[in-house]
């Protein structure tokens, strides 16, 4: 009934009637939920209260020292460098996470970055990393510190002592319909990126039919409450709101993916992925102190890149990690699907629009991907986007090309009606639409 001196009944009935809580009572309520004198069915109320009724910003600031206070904050200033991380909100064919964290490292910067899993129309970091050979996403304290010193670079998944309130409140979330608020999900996300002890942190937050956020003003939002709330658990913070109207760059599919990735990092590769991975890049190092504005920040990742320190911070990461190395200097090397089906354009004209949602939720459905937390993937799966918004194409051009395990008719029927063909089209959109600084 009571949480550390006060009465979880008069929390909710706070809620539900509109009043403001007080900031000590949501931290003694967070704190009694991960002690576990809280139950599932009073947290569960003032979820659907909260939802209806909103957190105000000091409430949310809150929610995120409570959940930062139920694990371990890590601190890792004794390894003498500054540290950076970023976090992206979730789009069809952002592998940025991959180029972007040893791109920092070779700046002088260490990245602790703590990555989730595809779950939906999106993919997640780490299942692509395990689409290398070897690659474990799963370390000690120990080996994330020893890594961190010698490689710059460590890229695992979430550990239970790492904000593990948020776990559990997640869950409940999930299953009452109470996700989708800006203030339960910067909490979320926020607490995570501080207790792996980042200092500085760059938000992507995509935003179009791709995205979770489809409205530019609801991405801007997030963006201005992630860093917001970041700033005041004492972090450096600032944000990109991004395109996500279409997929980010070609490859959509988790080895894929990190073919891409690689292609990147030996100089090649898509310039939309390169240009949002450098813009996120600058504000990474200048946050971390180690440029002076963005503009340096920008110069030098781009020198990372060309000089090729950033492939080799990324090959030692993998290696640090149990992954082969050597499989990613090969076309073979990472996992193939068996099967490739040209997706061709059913007439002539201009992509006007492409639903990048439904191509997302295509892969997903072909095994990419997953619905549930428990499905497996196949790393083989996945697509080559061929055609970009704006693109002039022919009748029987290919829009797309589809990697599976067997022919299948009905999957390219589908990623075809993805694309809207007519006879113009806007002009693409830009990719980062507005920084928030």
């Amino acid at each position: 009934m009571s949480a550390d001196g006060f009465d979880v009944r008069e929390l909710i009935r706070a809620k539900r009637d509109r009043r403001a809580h007080a900031p000590d009572q949501i931290r003694a309520f967070v704190a009694g939920f991960a002690r576990g004198d809280v139950p599932d069915y009073q947290v569960s109320a003032w979820l659907m209260a909260a939802f209806l009724n909103g957190l105000d910003a000091a409430e949310t600031d809150a929610l995120t020292e409570g959940l930062l206070g139920s694990g371990r904050r890590f601190d890792w200033s004794a390894l003498g460098r500054p540290t950076a991380d970023k976090h992206s909100t979730g789009g069809v064919g952002d592998k940025v996470s991959l180029i972007l964290a040893p791109v920092a490292a070779a700046c002088g910067v260490l990245v602790p970055m703590v990555s989730g899993r595809g779950l939906g129309h999106t993919g997640g970091t780490l299942d692509k990393l395990e689409s290398i050979p070897g690659f474990r996403t799963r370390l000690s304290p120990e080996a994330i510190r020893a890594q961190l010193d010698r490689v710059g670079v460590v890229m695992v998944g979430q550990g239970p002592d790492l904000a593990p309130a948020d776990g559990k409140l997640y869950a409940l979330r999930d299953v009452t319909g109470t996700v989708e608020r800006d203030y339960f999900i910067v909490p979320s996300i926020v607490s995570k990126k501080i207790a792996e002890g980042a200092g500085a942190i760059a938000y992507d937050v995509k935003c179009g039919n791709g995205a979770f956020m489809k409205d530019p003003g609801a991405a801007r939002a997030l963006a201005l409450r992630l860093v917001a709330t970041t700033r005041a658990l004492g972090a450096k913070a600032a944000a990109l709101v991004t395109d996500m109207s279409q997929p980010l760059g070609e490859a959509v599919g988790n080895a894929l993916e990190v073919r891409e990735a690689v292609a990147l990092l030996r100089g090649g590769g898509p310039s939309d992925v390169r240009a949002l991975t450098l813009d996120l890049a600058a504000l990474m190092l200048r946050d971390a102190g180690v440029a002076a504005d963005v503009g340096a920040g920008r110069a030098a990742a781009e020198r990372a890149l060309a000089s090729g320190a950033a492939w080799e911070r990324f090959t030692a990461m993998v290696e640090a990690q149990g992954g082969d190395a050597k499989v990613l200097d090969r076309a073979d090397g990472l996992p193939s699907a068996p099967v490739r089906v040209t997706v061709a354009a059913p007439r002539s004209g201009a992509i006007a629009a492409i639903d990048t949602f439904a191509i997302g939720e295509r892969v997903v459905a072909i095994g990419g991907g997953r619905r549930a937390a428990a499905d497996a993937v196949d790393p083989r799966v996945g697509m080559i986007v061929r055609a970009r918004l704006g693109d002039t194409v022919r009748a029987g051009e290919p829009l797309a090309e589809l990697h599976t395990v067997r022919e299948d008719a009905e999957s390219a029927l589908r990623i075809a009606a993805c694309f809207t063909i007519a006879d113009t089209a806007p002009a693409a959109p830009a990719l980062v639409i507005e920084r928030i600084d």
